[in-house]
């Protein structure tokens, strides 16, 4: 499934200052703007990440506005990448697993799960299996901390989704509209 969106990135705050419309997956932002105080998603979903190549910090932002970096959990007003999510669609699904290789305990879910050790008595997910749909795994619970999408697919270990360490204190499904 292609997928069509529209995002608007302003240097200043407040959706002000200079600003740069992008509807396309683009490794290097640097060139249309020194730095990124708010943000408009008119369609799709987009994930932005603070260095060029889709490296460093992910954000995953859907449709809405988003005034300041501090709306879309930012550390700072750096990006440099962005690109739209595919694999979305009305259907969810995810297995989450305690050891690497899809080993030990897991948990299967549909549903976005706001504290993961409350339902899973652990915290560390080493490896994870998206059948369906994208999802975003967030470091602490309530969806709070570093992000990092998964998209359809395997991770065989926690780097693989980028992840520094196998912290996963929550995870909900990306919707595009």
């Amino acid at each position: 499934m292609d997928l069509v969106g529209k995002i608007r990135f302003y240097e200043d705050k407040n959706f002000q200052g200079r600003y740069y419309e992008c509807n396309t997956d683009c490794p290097e932002l640097n060139t249309y703007f020194s730095h990124c105080n708010s943000v408009r998603v008119d369609s799709g979903a987009w994930v932005l990440y603070e260095r060029p190549n889709y490296l460093g910090y992910q954000y995953i932002l859907t449709k809405g506005e988003y005034p300041d970096y501090y709306h879309w959990m930012g550390y700072n007003d750096s990006i440099r990448s962005c690109r739209i999510i595919r694999n979305i669609s009305g259907v969810f699904r995810i297995c989450v697993y305690e050891r690497p290789n899809f080993s030990g305990q897991k948990f299967e879910s549909t549903e976005d799960v706001s504290n993961l050790p409350d339902r899973w008595q652990l915290r560390d997910v080493h490896s994870a299996q998206v059948q369906d749909g994208a999802w975003v795994f967030y470091e602490l619970p309530n969806y709070r901390g570093r992000q990092y999408l998964l998209e359809r697919g395997e991770y065989r270990r926690y780097n693989e989704w980028a992840a520094v360490n196998p912290s996963v204190g929550s995870f909900q499904r990306v919707h595009s509209d």
